[in-house]
């Protein structure tokens, strides 16, 4: 039988990250993440939300990069896989067990100075905004949030059309 391990979230830091290292000096992070998740309940006619809080584990670089540039309240992405800790309590002697996601890749959502709440490209210019350019154009997003992504007519994109890059004369290019 075939198996997949695979967990994406995108969520809020609920602390900042700690970082530890190992005898062998990599580097280990250690996140809480909240994820929300809001539905209408037309039974009682209102919108409703929970949260949904992950323990992420960050190795290596990852864990670094963490350490440095998140805080409590940043939005992130995480892919990465679920892992199960088993353990016997010390106290008690009862087995223990706990869900944690293992993350594989980690990109930060928004600019710098994002406390929490949405993501978006209206930061500072920060890291993990990452735009696509290409023959389609567009995979922007505006900072104003919610609205549609407007037409988008730069010298860029006058560079390629759907057969792929064009002709352009020298007066036109900006650099």
């Amino acid at each position: 039988m075939a198996s997949y391990n695979r967990v994406l979230l995108l969520g809020n830091l609920t602390r900042d990250p700690q970082v530890r290292y190992t005898p062998g000096g990599t580097a280990v992070a250690e996140l809480g993440l909240a994820v929300n998740r809001t539905w209408f309940d037309k039974q009682a006619n209102q919108k409703k939300e929970e949260t949904t809080f992950v323990d992420v584990t960050l190795w290596g670089r990852q864990a670094e990069v963490a350490g440095e540039y998140l805080s409590k309240g940043r939005s992130v992405f995480i892919e990465g896989r679920l892992q199960l800790d088993q353990w016997e309590d010390k106290t008690s002697g009862e087995k223990r067990s706990k869900l944690k996601v293992v993350g594989e890749a980690m990109q930060m959502v928004g600019g710098r100075n994002d406390g929490g709440g949405g993501g978006g490209d209206g930061g500072g210019g920060g890291q993990g905004q990452r735009t696509s350019r290409g023959p389609q154009g567009g995979g922007r997003r505006p900072a104003s949030g919610g609205r549609p992504p407007q037409e988008d007519t730069s010298a860029a994109d006058a560079f390629y059309d759907n057969n792929g890059p064009q002709d352009i004369p020298d007066d036109d290019v900006p650099f």
